[in-house]
């Protein structure tokens, strides 16, 4: 191997090149409503089509994605499967009590996803990855997969190089038994900008190189901090072509400058995670008996509805922990996209409601009320 300082400028030298030749593969054009005959053909062919489900462009991969996708977090999943204690909405439960309702639940509500024509699963936590790819080995082409996995990727300091990124990257796909993953956004610091220019060095040539490696067909990243996605994705066009982003109903672009505007213009997917505010927009408790549950269906549909009305989201990406909570969805996606005046109204006080509802941990959410 050749001595830090030689690696340092080869590695600077590999990521510039690398970049700047994606840049010049990617066709270029603005998120956009309108459908062509073309655009329907593709969108028959993609993953899990259901005619009944819609379907929106996730930028330049040219995939097209339900409007609606399955997050990976199972928050309140507990309230479903009636067990008595909290289940940890990141690490799968290894009590065998829990475990065999928990995992029966997370495979009908996967299985559901694919059969009604949801198509994409974001995973995000440490044990979402093999749980649910375990889930659907046998269906693994029906489905778009977007990878991360927070204790092998950049929130640990010791991993903030490409080495350990990658090596790390191909340790997962063998604990999952995947060949590939459809795309490999890699998880950041929450407040991104924190990260260093080596961090994002290490980063770009992890995403660059296992793209060329065939282990990902698109790459990407996730982060809370928009300016600092807005950076990357004006920095790395081609490389950055798909990030997850905090969108919930409170949420809405500046008139000037927006994240939205650097999205449109270079063409990047953008899946709208926390779209309710981890549980802050309802009133109930997720019980599926609850007095509010038919209330904060109501709510979960407004706020999609509200969500998807901005054609440079691809898609929002709820914690959906029961196959009520997919069925309601999917009223949503056939429910008329425009709001009226009472239904605008009504977004504004449940933003307010929401905002006020917020555990201090969620604070920062507010940050995302103009992107």
């Amino acid at each position: 191997m050749k001595q830090n300082s030689d690696f340092h400028l080869t590695r600077r030298a590999f990521i510039q090149t690398s970049a700047a030749a994606a840049v010049t593969l990617v066709a270029v054009r603005p998120t956009c409503a309108t459908i062509s005959d073309a655009d329907h053909a593709a969108i028959k062919k993609t993953r899990s089509y259901n005619p009944a489900m819609e379907y929106r462009r996730l930028g330049q991969t040219g995939l097209w994605v339900s409007a609606v996708c399955l997050g990976g977090h199972w928050k309140r999943i507990n309230k479903v499967i009636g067990t008595d204690s909290a289940v940890n909405p990141y690490n799968a439960p290894t009590d065998a009590a829990v475990a065999a309702p928990f995992e029966r639940n997370r495979a009908e509500v996967v299985n559901h996803c694919l059969d009604v024509g949801i198509n994409y699963i974001d995973y995000a936590g440490d044990s979402e990855s093999e749980v649910y790819s375990k889930i659907i080995q046998s269906r693994r082409e029906q489905v778009y997969i977007g990878y991360s996995h927070p204790a092998s990727e950049l929130r640990v300091p010791a991993n903030r190089n490409a080495k350990k990124l990658l090596e790390l990257f191909d340790a997962g796909l063998k604990r999952c038994k995947l060949d590939y993953v459809d795309i490999w956004r890699l998880m950041a610091l929450e407040r991104g900008g924190r990260h260093s220019q080596e961090d994002v060095d290490a980063m770009i040539e992890a995403l660059v190189t296992a793209k060329k490696q065939g282990k990902c067909r698109f790459t990407g990243m996730s982060t809370h901090d928009r300016e600092w996605a807005k950076m990357l994705v004006e920095k790395y066009p081609g490389v950055i072509q798909v990030i997850c982003t905090p969108y919930t109903v409170g949420s809405k672009e500046l008139p000037a400058d927006s994240l939205f505007d650097t999205v449109r213009k270079c063409d990047v997917g953008i899946f709208g995670i926390k779209p309710f505010a981890s549980n802050a927009l309802f009133k109930g408790d997720g019980s599926p008996t609850h007095a509010e549950a038919a209330e904060d269906d109501r709510r979960a549909r407004l706020t999609i509805r509200y969500i998807l009305g901005n054609p440079a989201i691809t898609a929002p990406i709820p914690g959906l922990i029961s196959i009520k909570q997919v069925d309601n969805l999917l009223l949503a996606i056939k429910e008329r996209r425009q709001l009226d005046v009472a239904e605008q109204l009504e977004v504004q006080d449940l933003s307010h409601q929401m905002w006020s509802k917020l555990t201090p941990d969620y604070h920062w959410l507010k940050d995302w009320e103009y992107v």
